[in-house]
């Protein structure tokens, strides 16, 4: 229950201690104002803290001359399919010709009418493996048809067989036929089946085509090889060649070279990550007088050094095989916005020339096993120091700007508590005096009475 002051008793206004109580209170409503502009400085700092963390991670994707590097691919698609491992692989150029792909030992039954209904009889199947050792499967009366048939072989995942129904598609009386073939291919897998057994079938089951294995035979640069597969690894160092047709007689070339394009790419989307912690940079630095400086990060120290790190990066000279150059001989240049800009068609150029010389300015080089840093690894190291935990130059603003509002949330809440406990002494005050000024008329009026109805004169009270 509320109490009301300023009665007819004490002549005091009604609100009097929402009023005494609101002049109290300014000085907290000064310090959530402060403790609001500090705020807004704890989301700028967190904001550039991401910037220039986004613009590491892009520095650190491509922070080594191998994590950088993309390699192009040019040959025909039709009949091989080519990846590079861009840790392994090097430039060249190879001239190939598939004459023969690599199979397996294969096998094709005599037609049926019907898959599930035919019945082959009773018996087994002999199959020789290549490593000399024979394997039986037994068919019973229960699965005597082509695809129960299949089943029983297949379920033996261990023989190095398998078997599947087809449709021949000669649209004759009985197409359906089971093919019999081992998993492997090349000559060292070659698999014999002669001898089939049955006894009681409707019609004759036996194998009517039959396919050895082979190894594929390939043309590289003149000479005459032969796979066991159809894909390879082994003839080009990182180099995975699939065998997709042969074509005896036409020859192609597999290319191997830089992709400059796609490197391109990487060191683009670097110096838009920097152009981004650049511009933050800018935007906070645009003040005039009606700027509140309280409320941003305008001529802040951490500014000046992070922009100051970036121009130095961009300036140094790097050291490599063929001199010394920096990032702006490659492309990358301060424009007057205090943006960076990137001229692909340069960097373009300058990669095409010497993929060495461009990678050592980016990546640094390494001379008697001693590393000697690139114009990533300089402006990598700093981004860390700035970012270190707890003592980089962002953490540690970050760290104080946090301390300062937590001060002030303490202030604060000290304040408010004073403040309640203030509230809950006035309304006792004011309430006693309600109390005895209630009491004091009540008197008049008796003594009033007494003087036969006369009027009481004002009591003083004090």
């Amino acid at each position: 229950m509320s109490l009301a002051f300023g009665s007819i008793q004490t002549g005091l206004p009604k609100d009097i201690v929402q009023q005494i109580m609101k002049a109290e209170r300014l000085p907290v409503k000064n310090m959530e104002a402060r403790k609001a502009k500090i705020s807004e400085k704890a989301g700028l700092v967190e904001e550039l803290t991401q910037l220039v963390q986004a613009a590491r991670g892009s520095l650190t994707q491509n922070g080594s001359a191998r994590s950088l590097r993309e390699l192009a691919i040019n040959t025909n698609e039709e009949i091989v399919g080519v990846t590079a491992d861009k840790n392994i692989a090097e430039p060249g150029n190879y001239q190939f010709e598939v004459k023969e792909l690599a199979q397996k030992s294969s096998a094709m039954t005599s037609g049926f009418s019907d898959p599930d209904e035919s019945y082959i009889g009773v018996g087994f199947i002999r199959y020789s493996l290549p490593d000399g050792t024979s394997q039986d499967i037994y068919v019973d009366s229960e699965n005597s048809s082509l695809n129960a048939v299949a089943k029983l072989i297949n379920k033996n995942e261990e023989s190095g067989l398998r078997a599947s129904v087809i449709n021949d598609g000669s649209g004759s009386e009985s197409p359906w036929r089971l093919i019999l073939s081992l998993k492997e291919t090349g000559d060292g897998k070659k698999a014999e089946f002669p001898y089939f057994y049955f006894v009681d079938g409707e019609d004759d089951f036996f194998l009517e085509f039959e396919r050895e294995a082979q190894d594929a035979k390939i043309a590289m640069d003149g000479f005459e090889i032969e796979l066991p597969e159809n894909s390879t690894s082994d003839l080009i160092p990182g180099v995975t060649i699939d065998l997709k047709k042969a074509k005896p007689g036409e020859e192609f070339s597999i290319s191997i070279t830089e992709d400059s394009g796609a490197i391109s790419e990487k060191v683009k989307t670097m110096i838009d990550q920097l152009n981004s912690v650049l511009k933050f940079v800018k935007d906070q630095n645009t003040m005039d007088e009606t700027t509140d400086t309280s409320r941003t990060l305008g001529g802040d120290i951490i500014l000046q050094t992070i922009e100051g790190r970036i121009r130095s990066a961009v300036f140094k000279d790097v050291k490599t095989e063929k001199g010394n150059f920096r990032i702006g001989d490659i492309g990358v240049t301060f424009q007057r916005d205090g943006l960076l800009k990137f001229d692909s068609e340069k960097f373009t150029g300058e990669l095409e020339k010497s993929y060495q010389k461009v990678s050592q300015i980016l990546n640094g080089s390494f001379k008697d096993g001693i590393k000697t840093n690139g114009f990533i690894d300089n402006l990598n190291d700093s981004m860390g120091s700035m970012l270190r935990y707890p003592d980089g130059l962002l953490q540690s603003r970050k760290r104080s700007v946090e301390n300062n509002i937590a001060a002030i949330d303490r202030r604060i809440t000290q304040r408010e508590r004073m403040l309640e406990q203030k509230e809950k002494n006035l309304k006792d005050k004011f309430a006693r005096l309600e109390g005895q000024i209630s009491k004091i008329k009540a008197q008049g009026a008796g003594v009033a009475g007494l003087g036969g109805g006369a009027a009481a004169g004002p009591i003083g009270l004090g």
